[in-house]
């Protein structure tokens, strides 16, 4: 059974809008477990602009299930993870002025770099997984840098399927099939494979039957589902659309 691991950093983006203390990321993240789900993923920003520190320190010995942590491969990040040691540390890219994240890292042209990160982080007893676009050459480098999963940015499948910019069947065909190659190769290569960015309810069935992808990061679409049924119905909703096979 595929892995769902829930992105509650929009939770913490509800809480940072007032600088308050709620809705707190902690009791979602436990509501999220009750319901079913394997893991809680956030992503800890350079410019703090939803989760924090803190969030994560207490995140790491409260929830009983998988932590992962995205962060930007810079030695602040690299420091915070090996002090905390999630699970799995996921290195994305970052941009000040961006609205979230915007597309895989680009390990090719940065591979001692990566190298470095990746070493730091293992050493540490982190498992380190990349965020990359579905493309040969990016898994090819993961590999090479010493990541030991990658994950599958679906944006692109996620804008081609999105109701107000629906694209034909065979353009959304075709962004799986790719993502599908990739998969493979990745597996073949000893990677284990994640999926996710951009996954809804009426999306996530045609990504959560691509083998060997394992597990899946969603985190928009459950807390906007969320706020109007509460958490624990919007996370078994999204195991059940996971499953529906």
């Amino acid at each position: 059974m595929i892995r769902l691991n829930v992105n509650i950093d929009h939770i913490a983006t509800i809480r940072q809008a007032r600088r308050t203390w709620e809705p707190s990321v902690i009791a979602a993240a436990t509501l999220a477990d009750l319901a079913g789900a394997s893991g809680i993923t956030v992503h800890l920003r350079g410019d703090r602009r939803h989760i924090q520190d803190e969030d994560v320190r207490i995140l790491r010995s409260a929830i009983n299930t998988h932590l992962n942590l995205e962060i930007a491969a810079t030695e602040e990040m690299v420091r915070i993870a090996s002090e905390i040691r999630p699970n799995t540390a996921t290195l994305v890219p970052e941009r000040p002025d961006e609205v979230t994240t915007e597309g895989g890292l680009d390990v090719a042209s940065r591979e001692e770099t990566i190298r470095l990160v990746a070493g730091e982080l293992s050493n540490a007893g982190v498992l380190v997984s990349v965020f990359l676009d579905p493309d040969l050459s990016q898994i090819a480098a993961s590999k090479r840098v010493g990541a030991q999963q990658i994950e599958i940015c679906t944006a692109r499948y996620s804008e081609l399927t999105d109701p107000p910019r629906a694209a034909g069947s065979d353009e959304v065909d075709a962004e799986l099939v790719r993502i599908s190659e990739c998969a493979s190769r990745a597996a073949d290569l000893g990677l284990m494979v994640a999926a996710g960015h951009g996954l809804t309810y009426r999306n996530v069935g045609s990504i959560a039957e691509i083998d060997p992808i394992e597990e899946l990061n969603i985190g928009h679409n459950i807390v906007a589902r969320a706020a109007l049924v509460g958490m624990e119905r919007a996370v078994r909703e999204m195991i059940d659309a996971i499953n529906r096979l």
